[in-house]
């Protein structure tokens, strides 16, 4: 990736708020699954997923205020596409397990 040369301001500003935004993903995820029931570990991924869009905002923001190159953008981009879909999977499969045990146990 191209050297970032941001200004004091766009690094306070935007700067920040992507990577808080970007940490937190990572972050939830882990706490969730440190979590013991499944309604807690999806709340932190619903958390998770917040920040994953947030963080896309903070790209858009920086690539528009000419922060990020289109070459930037374009090798972020693909880690969007693909941890977006994967965090929703994630996502509803928590519980799906455990309420399909249910099921069979109910129906024996």
């Amino acid at each position: 990736m191209e050297d970032c040369s941001w200004d004091m301001l766009a690094r306070d500003r935007i700067g920040k708020q992507l990577v808080r935004a970007g940490d937190s993903i990572g972050a939830n995820i882990a706490k969730g699954s440190g979590r013991g029931t499944d309604p807690e570990i999806r709340g932190f991924l619903r958390v998770a997923r917040g920040s994953l869009y947030e963080t896309q905002h903070w790209w858009r923001r920086a690539y528009q205020r000419k922060l990020l190159s289109e070459k930037q953008v374009n090798e972020l981009l693909p880690l969007v596409k693909e941890l977006t879909p994967k965090l929703n999977a994630y996502l509803r499969s928590i519980g799906t397990l455990e309420k399909r045990n249910r099921a069979v146990v109910t129906q024996v």
